[in-house]
């Protein structure tokens, strides 16, 4: 698809609003005290006793960072101090058993997602004790059906420790590579040179990894679109499989490190647009499949060719080519997703090993789905997966009219039809080449809450 399908000046400035990102539905403000630690526990067990039990999904939160980069809006602990990341992972692990003890022997783990925080604070060492404690807990699944990946700082690690992290059982990396540019890493204090980063794509690729993702932010200090063209070319020479180019929302008032940033530096809204159409150019030449949201992959990836075939999933951890499982989160603020609820983990270290101390989860919130809110999260994932809501098979599964259900909605989305962003017919909705860019203004239609919602949000474009 060529870029100028994707990108339309007048209408990304005119549809970029502040919106959720629609991981789940309904998202994190809806989350409430009321479903407690024994909320979880029963959703467990149904889970369990369904006729088909999912395969498992594991979550896995690493706080841990040695120094701060002022961009981050991400729950970190900045320290030198590695003894309190051992101590962290001697609670994880009690997590672990806790939460193993939950789900029957017979389900196996499919999917594995370290984030942080920087996952490769950890020592390799470390981190093969973590799997060990996974695989005891949660039992992977075979080595062709696993679909286990980490986030990597490129600072941390060397080519060698990359060989080390693929023997441990990691078949997927993602390297924060955020921009290359000198003056742009010493704003945000993420200094970081490029001939590391490609030592660490390289031995990735010698060591066998599957898939190779690379981060890139827009909207940085300093950033240029000369410059910020520079890196592309550079990524694009690395020909990662997966590129996700993530939109910087700089919110000093709510994040303290962003403080940090003078505002001086700071590009102006426009210059946001103008990158962004950079990027979608530049990768859309090089061959890069548009996903959704901010992800581009190679047409051979997985990602690309679960998009095609319509098996591409949506969960906490993005775009997922595995089918729907339940997802356990482990660590402080993790979230999971098990049955019909979601949850939450405490926020706070102690209070994360206070309830572990004590033999308990470390859930602290969470929600149950309604009925409405099951048929809605179908009608946001079809949309964001799929760019189409088919009427028929929601209304087969769900036992509605779909037209007088969302009666609301589909008049609410007549002004984007009428900008030619998605087109409504008889049997279905469909977003065109232009409303892609917009789907999570399209899925807010059916968003029940977002009205009330006291959430803060990032723009949808």
């Amino acid at each position: 698809m060529q870029d100028h399908q994707l990108f339309n000046r007048p209408l990304v400035e005119k549809y970029d609003r502040p919106g959720p990102r629609y991981t789940s539905y309904p998202t994190a403000p809806q989350f409430h005290a009321a479903f407690a630690e024994d909320d979880y526990r029963a959703a467990a067990e149904r889970s369990n006793g369904a006729a088909a039990p999912k395969p498992l999904s594991v979550y896995v939160h690493i706080p841990f960072c040695k120094s701060l980069c002022y961009y981050c809006a991400c729950n970190k602990i900045i320290t030198h101090n590695t003894e309190r990341a051992a101590e962290y992972l001697a609670w994880l692990q009690q997590e672990i058993r806790v939460q193993g003890a939950l789900f029957d022997e017979t389900r196996r783990m499919t999917q594995l997602h370290l984030g942080g925080g920087t996952p490769t604070y950890l020592s390799n060492d470390q981190l093969g004790e973590l799997m060990a404690s996974l695989d005891a807990a949660f039992h992977f699944a075979p080595p062709e059906e696993r679909e286990f990946s980490l986030e990597v700082d490129p600072r941390t690690v060397t080519p060698e420790q990359i060989h080390e992290l693929h023997a441990l059982g990691f078949n997927r990396l993602s390297f924060g590579v955020q921009d290359f540019d000198p003056d742009v890493q010493k704003a945000v204090n993420r200094v970081q040179s490029e001939e590391d980063v490609v030592s660490l794509v390289h031995a990735a690729r010698q060591a066998g990894f599957q898939s190779i993702s690379v981060d890139l932010i827009y909207g940085l200090p300093l950033q240029t679109v000369a410059s910020f063209d520079t890196t592309l070319d550079k990524i694009i020479a690395l020909r990662p499989d997966r590129i996700a180019t993530y939109s910087y929302a700089h919110l000093p008032e709510l994040f303290k490190a962003q403080r940090l940033i003078r505002p001086e530096d700071m590009p102006p809204p426009e210059r946001k647009l103008e990158l962004l159409e950079l990027t979608i150019r530049r990768l859309t030449e090089a061959g890069y499949v548009y996903i959704g949201m901010d992800h581009f992959a190679l047409p051979d990836d997985e990602l690309t060719l679960a998009r095609e075939n319509g098996t591409l999933q949506r969960n906490f951890q993005g775009y997922s080519t595995h089918a729907d499982c339940d997802m356990i989160g482990l660590g402080i603020t993790s979230i999971g997703k098990v049955g019909d609820t979601y949850s939450q983990n405490v926020k706070e270290t102690a209070q994360y090993q206070y309830r572990l101390q004590e033999g308990r989860l470390a859930v602290f919130r969470g929600y149950r789905l309604s009925d409405d809110d099951r048929l809605r999260r179908d009608v946001i994932n079809a949309l964001m997966c799929h760019n189409r809501i088919d009427f028929a098979a929601i209304e087969a599964k769900h036992g509605i009219v779909f037209r007088d259900y969302f009666a609301d909605a589909l008049s609410e989305l007549q002004e984007m039809a009428d900008d030619g962003l998605l087109a409504i017919r008889d049997n279905e909705i469909e977003l065109l080449p232009a409303g892609r860019l917009m789907m999570r203004n399209a899925a807010m239609a059916f968003d029940a809450y977002l009205a009330h919602s006291t959430g803060r949000y990032s723009r949808t474009v």
